[in-house]
């Protein structure tokens, strides 16, 4: 891999970083996992919350590299990952010259996208042009796991964090195939036919799910 794709890799690794301890759940989670493993549902009965939101957490803080988990028994326990804590606020944030350039030109008007779009972490409005949306609702879809089942319920508590309109959000990304819908129970779209394909169109709004 070049240095620039090194450069660009490690940018994104510190934005997962960054995005998975922005939440007032992950942290407390962090917390609790750091004093004592602990599997799914003993977090859900301590913070009071569905395991299937809590998953939703705990799959975010792995992803950032936070959280091993090993297989005990019934459970899937989740300690943290010691070496991650322990690295110093400014390592983290400060950037080679390289990086700084990698990551200023990838994707450069995606980015100017979500810079517009997104304020801490949330959705100042939804975007009226249909590219401009599309590049937010991409980075929505990212929030769900694929392969998982979300009832509607956790769809809404997902979304919120993004923006208070879920009803609009959940249909747009229906709209788009990002998300695919089935007797109420949402699954992320994997299938790369569908999601490239343009949705249909029609002359009339269409209907709230």
């Amino acid at each position: 891999m070049s240095a620039t794709g090194t450069a660009e890799r490690e940018l994104e690794a510190r934005a997962e970083l960054f995005k998975a301890l922005g939440h007032p759940t992950r942290l407390l989670l962090v917390n609790l996992i750091a004093s004592a493993p602990r599997h799914t549902e003993e977090l859900a009965d301590i913070v009071a919350l569905s395991p299937g939101t809590v998953s939703h957490h705990i799959s975010l803080l792995m992803k950032a590299g936070l959280l091993r988990s090993r297989r005990e028994q019934y459970y899937q326990m989740y300690s943290l990952v010691g070496e991650a804590m322990d690295r110093r606020l400014g390592d983290l944030v400060r950037l080679s010259q390289p990086g700084l350039g990698a990551g200023a030109t990838q994707d450069a008007w995606r980015q100017r996208v979500l810079d517009t779009f997104f304020v801490r972490g949330r959705l100042s409005r939804i975007p009226a042009q249909r590219k401009k949306r599309r590049v937010v609702l991409d980075r929505l879809v990212e929030d769900f796991e694929p392969g998982r089942d979300y009832p509607e319920s956790d769809v809404n508590r997902i979304l919120v964090d993004a923006h208070d309109d879920v009803a609009t959000l959940r249909r747009e990304l229906v709209a788009e195939r990002l998300l695919v819908r089935s007797g109420g129970v949402y699954r992320r779209n994997t299938s790369d036919s569908l999601v490239d394909a343009p949705p249909a169109t029609s002359s009339a709004p269409p209907a709230a799910p």
